[in-house]
């Protein structure tokens, strides 16, 4: 098996970083502004490279050659949630990806953003940026997923690019959906029932469908609560009390009937951590690190793609392609 490596930017609390290493790549460096994060980071992963850092201010020349490029680019330009400034937002840092990519030309390029860049609205944005692809020698496209169709208990959609060499890209094919998403109860019950709750089981019954994408927030705005009005009348739905986090489980004293708020743990189950990845930071900078997140099984199953593309192309090489040795 190749040894294939990644350069990762905006790499927020390692939802990422986490599918990704679990496709096989290895973190040359993860670029993140963020304290809270970056401890995160160093947390989970101590022999990482983890760079504090504005990417404005990040060089990628010293990374040339890297297999992938990765990075969940902000989402406040294109999200609905927003004033959708794309271009104009002083927190777009597609330019800088593209920056990136002209220095460290890698094989292959993933970017993940809100479903909101798809929109007509910006079609003219994201043309200019394969365009831009297209100029530095790659072949790209975009793509929706759910991350429910990846296992994960919320509908999460993502708005994926992925460029490649062409070389690569012939070889590359979207992953397609793997299994009939988790419910909430089914995801969480043990978590519900760690504190004692005499109401766990009846509660995971009731909880039998996934959740609305959780909303981090950002440090200007939001909070330790599940999203916006209709955000939690879809999680009262599922039995749970949306307007804020709890800090322990629910007890043996809490009711069978009891309406639960959703745990740090809990909202980590839900965006597809595993249950040993752990947040640094108080309670709001943890949930702002999980909602903003990456769920790690879709980083994964795009990550597995673009491996066996790689691979793919690099075990069938064709005279006058140069593709990297490894």
């Amino acid at each position: 098996m190749l040894q294939l490596t990644c350069l990762e930017i905006c790499a927020g609390a390692g939802g990422q970083s986490l599918g990704l290493e679990q496709a096989g790549f290895a973190h040359v460096a993860a670029v993140e502004i963020d304290p809270d994060a970056c401890a995160t980071l160093r947390l989970n992963r101590p022999g990482w490279k983890v760079v504090e850092q504005d990417v404005h201010h990040f060089g990628g020349t010293g990374y040339r050659g890297v297999d992938l490029l990765a990075g969940g680019v902000p989402c406040p330009p294109f999200s609905i949630a927003g004033k959708q400034l794309g271009a104009d937002d002083e927190r777009d840092l597609f330019p800088q990806a593209l920056r990136l990519v002209e220095e460290c030309q890698p094989a292959a390029v993933m970017l993940e953003n809100v479903r909101g860049l798809s929109t007509a609205r910006f079609a003219g944005y994201r043309d200019q940026v394969l365009g831009r692809l297209h100029e530095l020698g790659y072949q790209a496209h975009w793509q929706v997923l759910n991350a429910s169709e990846f296992g994960v208990p919320q509908l999460r959609p993502r708005f994926i690019l992925v460029a490649m060499e062409p070389a690569v890209y012939e070889h590359f094919e979207w992953p397609r959906a793997i299994k009939t998403p988790p419910t909430v109860g089914d995801t969480l019950r043990g978590l519900m029932a760690a504190g004692g709750w005499p109401g766990a089981e009846a509660w995971a019954a009731a909880a039998n469908g996934i959740g609305p994408t959780l909303v981090g927030g950002s440090r200007k705005h939001g909070g330790p609560d599940l999203g916006p009005t209709r955000a939690r009348e879809t999680w009262l739905r599922l039995h749970v009390d949306g307007r804020g986090l709890a800090d322990a489980p629910p007890g043996p004293a809490d009711p069978p009937g009891h309406l639960p708020r959703l745990t740090l743990p809990m909202a980590a189950a839900v965006q597809g951590f595993p249950p040993a990845w752990r947040f640094a930071g108080r309670k709001t900078a943890g949930y702002r690190q999980i909602g903003n997140a990456f769920p790690p099984p879709v980083a994964r199953a795009v990550g597995d793609s673009i491996r066996s593309a790689i691979e793919a192309a690099r075990a069938v090489p064709v005279p006058g392609r140069l593709l990297r040795a490894v």
